[in-house]
């Protein structure tokens, strides 16, 4: 029997000669619309520069406050009326903000890694750029800058029932913990407007993120005595404890897979000691764990914390002076929830695909767009355009090949929405409390 995503999917395939629903074809005819689309290759030059000038901005996680006020001079520079709330999040409109409903267009502002200097961010002989960030989400805010100089220059928004709201939203990484967009959705007066929201994320046009992938974050922390590494040898060790456990975790996992549940683990990071010769006295790890399944990324949880205790318990009994205690502490999390097919956000970026000649499918990922989608808001993750890889690595890059695409998918849709073409939900969507 087929699941929701896999019925989505089936619904989501078109035969090539099938005619374009109506408002399609009218906005499509549409000669400030025509000539708007056209406009993203007649300016390629200027948003290759403006994305290679953002991404030499260094914006790590909790510090993206230089590249979002950069933002926010570009966005002026282009017209738009923009401000900064409380979270730093970067929030801009083409006209005062007079209480009208909202198509909402983010992308978020940090990196995992962050260049050294500006110069990490280069161009090589082929045009690619290189360096932490330029696909993950260097290609998002150059979307935004896009979006919003051409979209202005062609007046798409004079007289519309909506506006779209473009957004450079900070925390989405890693720590983060969303943040940025668990800001949005906890301010009433904002995310009750928001009819749709678009998260640019990532170049490739392949796929549309309808389901949040789940996830949950922890730190292990295990403290010890210490010692002299000789003199002192046999006193309970955090370092051997910890990895201890690690291997306790994933060779439960491996031995056994007792779901047949796409799910993942990372130790991303491990800390412990000061010097060779000394037994540490703390030992830490960081571990992500998700899961397309609620049940499944608790099962996991709870085992990771099995694993801490008996590798603690093996260290301890084995010791000869000393014990080691150990802390196991969540972190962050990270909410799932599925876009209903039906979807009028869904059904617009069927049919634009089709129009375009992008071959894309439903996916679950973990991006902005799992905070909205766990409230049952209207929302997907897409990427902006081009092509990338090595994301989340010094290696990372991004070729401007192809963006073209992507940006004229974005703001196809994006007028479709802000004007109402595609059937809105009868009645605004409750805005729940968000878990803290």
């Amino acid at each position: 029997m087929l699941g929701p995503l896999e019925i989505s999917r089936k619904k989501a395939a078109r035969t090539a000669n099938a005619q374009p629903p109506a408002w399609l074809d009218e906005l499509a005819r549409r000669p400030a619309l025509r000539d708007a689309l056209a406009a993203f290759g007649r300016e390629k030059r200027w948003i290759d520069e403006q994305h290679l000038e953002l991404c030499r901005i260094s914006a790590p996680t909790f510090q993206e406050e230089t590249r979002a006020h950069w933002m926010m001079d570009q966005l002026k520079a282009l017209g738009w009326e923009v401000r900064q709330d409380r979270s730093g999040n970067v929030i801009a409109l083409p006209a005062p903000d007079r209480g009208q409903p909202l198509v909402a267009v983010t992308a978020h502002l940090d990196t995992v890694l962050a260049p050294s200097t500006p110069s990490d961010i280069r161009l090589d002989a082929s045009g690619r750029l290189l360096g932490p960030g330029v696909s993950d989400n260097g290609v998002g805010l150059a979307a935004v800058l896009a979006i919003a100089r051409i979209s202005m220059a062609a007046g798409l928004w004079d007289g519309a029932p909506a506006l779209p709201v473009l957004v450079a939203n900070v925390c989405e990484e890693g720590e983060g913990n969303l943040n940025g967009m668990r800001f949005l959705c906890r301010t009433p007066s904002f995310s009750s407007r928001v009819r749709a929201w678009i998260v640019l994320d990532g170049p490739n046009v392949d796929h549309i993120t309808a389901e949040a992938l789940a996830c949950r974050r922890f730190e292990i922390a295990l403290t010890g005595p210490g010692g002299h590494s000789w003199s002192d040898f046999g006193t309970a060790n955090p370092v051997h404890a910890i990895s201890r456990a690690i291997n306790i975790f994933s060779e439960a996992l491996w031995d056994n897979p007792a779901s047949q549940v796409r799910s993942s683990y990372n130790v991303g990071w491990l800390e412990g000691g000061s010097t060779i010769n000394a037994i540490p006295t703390s030992a830490r790890a960081k571990v992500d764990l998700r899961s397309e399944d609620l049940a499944r990324l608790d099962e996991l949880a709870a085992l990771l914390s099995r694993s801490v205790e008996r590798a603690v318990a093996i260290e301890n009994d084995r010791s000869t002076a000393g014990r080691v205690s150990p802390k196991v502490r969540e972190t962050g999390s990270r909410p799932g929830g599925r876009l209903d097919p039906a979807a009028p956000l869904l059904t617009c970026f069927h049919a634009v695909d089709e129009h375009l000649g992008i071959h894309s499918h439903l996916d679950c990922a973990s991006t902005d767009a799992n905070i909205p989608l766990s409230l049952g808001l209207h929302a997907i993750s897409i990427g902006a355009g081009g092509q990338g890889g090595g994301a989340h690595t010094p290696a990372e890059w991004y070729s401007p090949e192809g963006r073209e695409l992507g940006l004229r998918r974005i703001l196809l849709a994006l007028v479709a929405l802000v004007e109402e073409k595609v059937p809105a939900p009868a009645a605004p969507v409750p805005v729940p409390a968000l878990p803290k």
